[in-house]
């Protein structure tokens, strides 16, 4: 292979990643409420009817002997080297520019039968202060975090191109409590490295992301919804787990000192939006259910979404 053949393959493998990292947040936008208030004005999908994030009630939520969520590859070390990087809006980690070898991915559970959804990046949301951070609440609780880890439907070729169906996207949120948790020192640990905005620095260390969900996954609830970002796609099933992750002080601490250039990250979440007729269904085994549904676990080809 001669230089001029070298150089063509370096430009093509570059060009197909950045293909693959395309970010979900568009434009330029803030979080604070006078600033909420105008992402329609530039983002005209932030004012649909399936908006997120939304306050969930599990008294009000539709209980269901579901699947169970299959999370496949979550329990092997992510392919190195892995990128953390301050994009203004939060911290991001990329999953999905390993060339070459099968992603993490997820199915069953909620999801549609036969869909695989495989892991594309993590993000979080957190607040300046404890008794905020979260963007979904859960029976009336803001935690002081969340984490995002989205995933694109495998039959879309990229994240941009499943951003144009309804199955386009699966988002796995999980809630933060404060508790130290060693699992989390490979992100926590490099915080100091991108405290400025488009600050990018390379972990270290390898993680997996079963470490980072929490120790139960059985029960979780799910909904039809949003990006919770500008543009606001309505192509998300979200996936919330009950069951927190714990989080020191000092650790969100570390995330509260990030800057976007002008003002501190923290309080990075988006207002409640209107649930309207959308139904939230949650995932729990019990013998009631088991007699109701025939002993079988419930087909999920049969869920309706929405209240008529």
């Amino acid at each position: 292979m001669n230089q001029y053949q070298v150089t063509n393959m370096i430009y093509i493998v570059k060009c197909v990643i950045l293909a693959t990292t395309v970010p979900l947040v568009a434009g330029h936008f803030g979080y604070r409420k006078r600033d909420q208030h105008t992402w329609v004005q530039n983002f005209k999908l932030c004012d649909g009817k399936l908006q997120s994030p939304i306050s969930i009630s599990s008294f009000k939520s539709i209980t269901l002997p579901l699947p169970a969520l299959e999370i496949i590859g979550y329990h092997d070390f992510l392919s190195s080297p892995l990128y953390l990087k301050n994009n203004g809006h939060s911290v991001v980690v990329n999953v999905n520019n390993h060339l070459g070898k099968r992603l993490p991915y997820i199915f069953g559970g909620s999801l549609d039968i036969n869909q695989e959804y495989e892991v594309d990046h993590l993000h979080f949301h957190w607040g300046a202060k404890n008794n905020r951070g979260s963007e979904h609440m859960l029976n009336g609780i803001r935690y002081p975090m969340e984490m995002h880890i989205v995933h694109r439907n495998r039959i879309y070729s990229s994240l941009s191109n499943a951003l144009n169906y309804k199955n386009g996207l699966v988002v796995l949120g999980i809630f933060f409590q404060e508790e130290d948790n060693k699992s989390l020192y490979s992100i926590v640990n490099h915080l100091t490295s991108v405290r400025w905005i488009n600050n990018e620095t390379k972990l270290n260390t390898s993680i997996t992301l079963g470490s980072l969900l929490p120790k139960n996954t059985d029960v979780f609830y799910s909904y039809k919804g949003s990006l919770t970002t500008p543009p606001c796609n309505e192509v998300v099933t979200w996936i919330i787990f009950s069951m927190p992750v714990p989080i020191s002080f000092s650790q969100l601490n570390k995330f509260r000192l990030l800057s976007n250039g002008n003002n501190l990250i923290a309080d990075n979440y988006r207002k409640l939006q209107n649930i309207g007729l959308r139904k939230v269904y949650i995932r729990k085994l019990n013998p009631h259910l088991f007699v109701k549904y025939n002993e079988m676990t419930f087909n999920v080809a049969d869920l309706d979404w929405f209240w008529h």
